[in-house]
């Protein structure tokens, strides 16, 4: 097969990805092999190349969003058969899915509807999932929760966010650059803050009567600079830097922290069947068009690395995925 590798442990550069024809084995009795279909690129891609990992044997495939055809199934599946349509978020440790095909366990992927394209379902997963983790596995929906702020509105998990919250029945508020803020009015938040030349402090405490929000999706930034903005019970879930500033005990709040893919590592297969059940449960969304991935571009396999580097460098608003 056909896969877009980095070639040697001191390869850190997009520029250095390179395509080679690798031998695929056969699937393990867990794992499916899967024809690729599309592909979804998303910032995790670039900064794992950057960073490398630990485990990687080399060359190592790159790429965690795949949807396609089922080709062959391990001797211990049976929820799967050839011919499915399936899609997935893999294992950043192991060989990833920028590759004319790829196997993954079966635990942790979910056929797509019918009515959904498998571009749509490749868009959809990174970012998708991990807004879906945070809202409905991490943070507390009850009656008593009615508002969330999503920080970082127009990015990937930003813009899953914001209409997740509002599938939920939330009164949602997003911050945003000036220049992004008329693509994420798309997604109809009942607040765009614009956190270059506004107070968001005075801006939540004026949208919520003084009493904070509910919720914060923080996707990136500081953290501790959004304990402030909390209502009392309030939850902060971060994407990336956790808060450093212990919480305060008399407002009783509460902080979750996403790592979607750490499923895969953490030898818990519940976690990772859960993986699963979440793409399952998005797909169904966006098949419905309760959900929009929003792809801005669709690239062919050889435009993946370009499109890394215009994601790096912050150059893309919406969703970039490659068609096979």
């Amino acid at each position: 097969m056909q896969a877009l590798v980095v070639s040697e442990p001191n390869n850190h550069l997009i520029s250095q990805l390179n395509w080679q024809e690798i031998a695929l084995s056969a699937p393990l009795n867990d794992e499916i092999q899967i024809q690729t279909k599309a592909v979804g690129l998303n910032p995790v891609d670039y900064k794992t190349i950057e960073s490398g990992y630990s485990d990687w044997l080399f060359p190592h495939t790159i790429g965690l969003d795949i949807a396609g055809i089922v080709t062959a199934v391990g001797q211990d599946v049976a929820e799967y058969h050839l011919g499915d349509r399936v899609a997935g978020h893999a294992n950043l440790a192991k060989n990833g899915v920028f590759a004319t095909a790829a196997n993954l366990p079966a635990a942790a992927i979910s056929k797509i509807p019918t009515a959904l394209t498998f571009e749509r379902a490749a868009a959809s997963l990174c970012a998708g999932l991990t807004a879906y983790q945070a809202l409905f596995r991490k943070a507390n929906l009850s009656s008593a929760s009615s508002t969330v702020l999503v920080q970082g509105g127009a990015g990937g998990v930003g813009t899953m966010a914001i209409q997740l919250a509002r599938y939920a029945g939330k009164r949602v508020f997003t911050t945003v650059s000036p220049e992004k803020a008329e693509f994420a009015a798309q997604l109809q938040p009942d607040a765009l803050i614009d956190y270059r030349h506004e107070d968001v402090d005075q801006v939540i405490a004026e949208l919520t009567h003084g009493n904070g929000v509910d919720i914060i999706i923080n996707t990136a930034g500081d953290a501790d600079r959004s304990l402030p903005q909390l209502a009392y019970n309030g939850q902060l879930i971060c994407i990336q830097n956790p808060p450093t500033t212990a919480l305060a005990w008399p407002q009783a709040l509460t902080y979750s922290k996403i790592d979607l893919g750490g499923a895969h590592r953490s030898g818990n297969l519940a976690q990772i069947r859960d993986l699963g059940q979440m793409t399952s449960e998005l797909l169904d969304l966006v098949a419905k068009n309760i959900v929009d991935p929003m792809i801005s571009q669709i690239l062919t396999p050889d435009q993946i690395p370009a499109g890394l580097t215009a994601i790096q460098n912050h150059q893309v608003l919406g969703k970039l995925v490659a068609k096979f």
